[in-house]
């Protein structure tokens, strides 16, 4: 600053000294010294006084020196530029967990659930594997000072398989004999669990809700000749199809019950359809031929239709005439099943890694999560590591049908499995691996493939779109080509004006009626079955159908509030909720509905979707009249059309609605304003009387119309979902 004020202060010396400058320009306190420093700066200084008098050079110096102290002024030394830092980008999926979105931002899982905090996301529920929608990751993002990119397949891009497999076939020198796995299907009531009862001794179908199999169950039977039979129960139900083709997956041998009364029926059918599909030889048990209607022949008769030939008609297939209730030739079905095992030479390695099936899982208060698994090979040891589906298991208890606890099931054996991180789903294949290590691997790589399918479905998805879009930008280019650049301008604001006020309308449509749901079942095939049922929803047009989450085991909050939140209803089979539950959600106006029984259930369902129905609205004729003549009434200033009738049949009632019908046309619907018969007025007109009325809008008799009297009766509507049962 001294420096600068000594530039000025010499410059002003030299200009005074040698008259050169005007004094317009010696003001240096305004900011006019700046622009007339540089003046002098760039151009010669006009001088009137003699010419030995001057010194430019002396003074474009210092002005020189004035202007740049000037035109610096303010700015720091070794000042840099600013640069515009760019915001990290972050690769985001589909339905990321809070976890996967935490690892993507680089940010641990509180972070996540803060940021979601003050949104309607409901933030304090969430956990580490819950899934979070698009709208909240792009939050997330946002939130954390970053930006998104889609996470996109790279083609080059390989991962080492690094998937489980089953072994290869075993020696044959080194491979045992091994117990059948037999397979009881049939219709619905048709005795399958009576027989296994009476085949082990047990009271099982006493138990069942019902009084019938909803569940597939695996038992081991210890037949008094010795031998040893696992035999699956399967449901006979409709809605059971998917556990019916499980059963016929994972066995040897089918018995097909047919009960002698009912014959062939429904499942009867696709139980001989799932066991053919399976390759399986089936034993045709004709049960109840106890009872007084009983025709075993009809019944082997109607099985020729569906290629099941009994020995007695040629075939190979044998047919045992049993009663399961009291017990009559049991004895010739077991050898029956045990000779047919033998011809099937039935072996299987007893040792070596494991491999199986899973039947049915559940979760279990006590121990967590449960499997009933078929061995198929190997011997399955407590400690064992096993992997199934996308979740494995250190096997830490190996249970019986009866509860107890076994420390090795072989081949052919039939155990519940505890130690399962997570539920697998029933119809996964069971496989040992060497280590847990191991089993992450497998599971990892596992999880891996089926996100990048659905990646890849999803990419192909957007490319038909985007192939589509082109398609129709290009057609409706070419369409335009004869046209200058101002007139497809003007085009194409024309066609966008037009979409933009079609949007508007679309708002103003009501919304669809729906029912979300929240099922809850007490093991993943019950769970499978109803979603099976659900999937065969076809009334749509009348209610939306949503199935907002589904899972296993008992009511809990979380499931009313998610009903809570969208407005639905809890649908529980085989699952119980307790006392603070059905309080809560009695007090928050959540419908719990608990069910035993499937097929109750699914009613209870319809009832519900038929309530959310609005009325149909009927018209029920009360009466009608015909016109036989036309007359003007003058009331007050106003003339009135006056329509002379006679009622034909019913009454014509004042309360009531009317319509004008000609020929096969209704003209009019609406009120009476009078109703008159001779100079009364009066309510109403019955059969055989003649009367006069008149509409409550201008409108025009003729002799001959008809004049209907109506009432509006509302009917409820029923839903046309069939589900087949």
């Amino acid at each position: 600053m001294n420096m600068m004020t000594s530039v000025v202060h010499g410059a002003r010396r030299l200009v005074y000294a040698s008259n050169f400058l005007s004094p317009s320009l010696l003001s240096v306190s305004s900011p006019a010294p700046l622009l007339t420093c540089r003046a002098l700066a760039s151009k010669q200084v006009s001088c009137q006084g003699p010419r030995k008098a001057r010194r430019p050079p002396m003074i474009r110096g210092y002005v020189t020196s004035l202007c740049s102290l000037l035109q610096f002024k303010g700015q720091k030394k070794d000042q840099k530029p600013k640069v515009n830092v760019s915001k990290q980008e972050v690769e985001i999926q589909q339905r990321m967990t809070v976890e996967a979105l935490a690892r993507a931002i680089n940010r641990d899982v509180d972070h996540v659930v803060e940021a979601l905090l003050n949104t309607p996301l409901n933030a304090n529920a969430l956990e580490p594997d819950s899934v979070l929608d698009e709208r909240w990751i792009k939050e997330v993002v946002k939130l954390s000072g970053m930006k998104f990119r889609w996470a996109k397949l790279s083609e080059n891009e390989k991962r080492e398989n690094r998937d489980a497999v089953p072994r290869p076939p075993a020696d044959p020198s080194v491979m045992v004999q091994r117990s059948p796995v037999v397979t009881i299907m049939g219709h619905v009531d048709h005795g399958k669990t009576t027989l296994l009862d009476s085949l082990r001794k047990s009271q099982i179908a006493a138990t069942e809700a019902g009084g019938i199999t909803q569940h597939i169950g695996a038992f081991r039977v210890e037949l008094p000749t010795g031998e040893t039979i696992t035999f699956l129960d399967t449901p006979g139900h409709a809605a059971f199809s998917a556990m019916r083709a499980r059963g016929a997956n994972a066995t040897d041998i089918v018995i097909l019950v047919v009960a002698a009364d009912d014959g062939v029926m429904t499942q009867t059918v696709e139980s001989i359809r799932h066991a053919k599909q399976a390759g399986v030889p089936i034993i045709v048990a004709v049960n109840k031929c106890d009872k007084r209607q009983a025709d075993p022949q009809r019944v082997k008769q109607e099985l020729l239709a569906h290629n099941v030939v009994c020995e007695e008609f040629g075939g190979d297939v044998q047919a045992i005439h049993v009663s399961a209730l009291k017990g009559d030739n049991l004895l010739a079905l077991v050898e029956a099943t045990v000779a047919l095992a033998e011809v099937l030479e039935l072996k299987a390695e007893p040792d070596g890694a494991v491999e199986g099936v899973v039947i049915e899982s559940r979760t279990d208060k006590g121990k967590g999560a449960v499997t009933t698994a078929i061995v198929q090979r190997g011997s399955l040891k407590r400690g064992c590591i096993l992997v199934a589906g996308k979740t494995w298991a250190k096997v830490r208890f190996l249970f019986d049908e009866k509860g107890r606890a076994v420390t090795e099931a072989g081949p052919s054996m039939a155990v519940e499995v505890i130690g399962w991180k997570e539920l697998p789903s029933a119809g996964d294949t069971i496989l040992e691996v060497e280590s847990e290590q191991r089993a992450r691997e497998v599971v990892d790589w596992r999880t891996h493939e089926e996100e990048t399918q659905r990646l890849r479905a999803e990419q192909d998805a957007i490319e038909v779109k985007q192939k589509e879009h082109l398609e129709n930008y290009r057609k409706e280019r070419e369409g335009l080509a004869h046209l200058n650049w101002r007139q497809r301008k003007w085009h194409r604001y024309q066609k966008n004006k037009a979409n933009f006020a079609a949007r508007a309308s679309e708002k103003t449509i009501d919304d669809q009626l729906s029912l979300p749901l929240i099922i809850k079942a007490d093991v993943d095939g019950s769970v499978e079955a109803i979603l099976n049922i659900l999937e065969t929803y076809d009334a749509q047009d009348q209610c939306q159908l949503e199935v907002v989450h589904f899972g296993i085991g008992d009511v809990s909050e979380n499931d009313l509030n998610m009903a809570d939140t969208f407005g639905g209803s809890v649908y529980g089979f085989n699952v119980a909720a307790s006392r603070s539950i059905q309080q809560a959600a009695a007090k928050r106006g959540v419908p719990l509905r608990l069910h035993a029984v499937i097929y109750k259930l699914i009613d209870e369902m319809k009832a519900e979707l038929n309530s959310k129905l609005p009325p149909i609205v009927r018209h029920n004729t009360v009466g009608d009249a015909t016109v036989l003549a036309m007359f003007d009434v003058t009331v007050g200033k106003k003339k009135m059309a006056v329509a002379g009738c006679r009622v034909q049949k019913g009454q014509l009632d004042r309360k009531l609605k009317f319509r004008l019908i000609r020929g096969r046309d209704t003209l009019w619907e609406g009120s009476l304003i009078a109703l008159k018969h001779h100079k009364d007025d009066v309510n109403t007109v019955r059969a055989g009387m003649e009367c006069g009325l008149s509409a409550d809008s201008d409108v025009t008799f003729l002799v001959g119309d008809v004049i209907e009297c109506f009432e509006e009766m509302d009917e409820p509507q029923v839903t046309t979902w069939d589900p087949g049962f």
